[in-house]
């Protein structure tokens, strides 16, 4: 190779890594699957290695133009999937860093009650609100990104907005309120005392649980706050086995780490609304559960 087309590979390589962590918070939030979003960056590399940068204006542009087009292929097919899976559908939790429960708008962003929020939009919407409300991409890079004008990009900004305004948490929840709901989640689970959840749970809070047919898990919502905390007191997902729980940082948010006999069995996350939990997802499909063993890096 002559020194011309290494140091060409060298700053294709540089580039990538540099934003590598953008890229796969892009995928992440389209897809709400950690896997599939690596699968997805795997794609955008093989496709990065072969493009010229003498013709790239813009490299981060330009990646996260090639992200969000293996992203909407791969979104479209993840529907299809759904469509046939055992049980409520929940995004795959990941144990993340503290700086992304720094950065606000990201926190927020990845958790699981938005990612879920962000499940209810068209791929393309879905795609759009990403780029522009998370990554502040303008319309014309938006545009490119998903071959569309820039004009039907406003459009579709616009009607994405509206609908997450009308789904996504009211009131903001501090760090300190979520970790407070999850001590008494915590203490629930451990112990069987049940005042400490009836003191958080908001009276129609929901309670989705996501094994995917291979971990035992509730095939509908629970809902109604006594419902809820009789079924987290009595642990019902292992009435065998010793249960330890622990309070980690879940995409951006405290949340509860759950194991069995010392093997990590599911992830418990919440939605905190005016000082309340009005919505709680446990993961325990273990086929979701590969990014909680370590820290996931994101930005944004």
């Amino acid at each position: 190779m002559s020194e011309r087309s290494t140091a060409s590979a060298d700053a294709t390589t540089e580039a990538f890594v540099a934003h590598r962590n953008l890229l796969f918070t892009v995928a992440y939030e389209m897809l709400g699957s950690a896997v599939d979003a690596e699968d997805v960056l795997q794609e955008t590399w093989l496709r990065w290695v072969n493009v010229d940068l003498d013709t790239v204006r813009e490299e981060r542009a330009y990646l996260v133009r090639i992200v969000t087009r293996q992203a909407l292929d791969r979104l479209r097919a993840l529907g299809r999937r759904k469509e046939s899976y055992v049980g409520p559908w929940l995004p795959e939790p990941l144990l993340t860093a503290p700086d992304v429960a720094e950065d606000v708008e990201l926190a927020e962003s990845v958790s699981m009650a938005m990612l879920l929020v962000l499940e209810t939009l068209q791929p393309i919407e879905r795609a759009v609100f990403v780029l522009r409300e998370v990554f502040s991409l303008n319309y014309d890079e938006i545009a490119d990104a998903v071959d569309k004008s820039p004009a039907a990009v406003r459009q579709l900004a616009y009607r994405a907005r509206a609908h997450v305004a009308a789904r996504r948490p009211r009131g903001t929840a501090s760090a300190a309120e979520t970790r407070a709901a999850l001590q008494a989640f915590q203490r629930a689970v451990e112990t069987g005392e049940l005042q400490s959840l009836l003191d958080v749970l908001a009276p129609d809070v929901v309670y989705l649980s996501d094994g995917g047919g291979v971990k035992h898990a509730l095939l509908r919502p629970v809902v109604g706050v006594d419902k809820v905390a009789r079924l987290l007191a009595t642990g019902w997902w292992k009435r065998d086995g010793k249960r330890s729980v622990e309070l980690v940082q879940i995409n951006g948010g405290p949340g509860l780490l759950v194991r069995i006999d010392g093997e990590i069995d599911g992830v418990v996350a919440v939605r905190v609304e005016n000082g309340y939990v009005t919505g709680t997802y446990h993961v325990r499909n273990p086929e979701k559960l590969w990014g909680v063993d370590r820290e996931t890096a994101m930005a944004r």
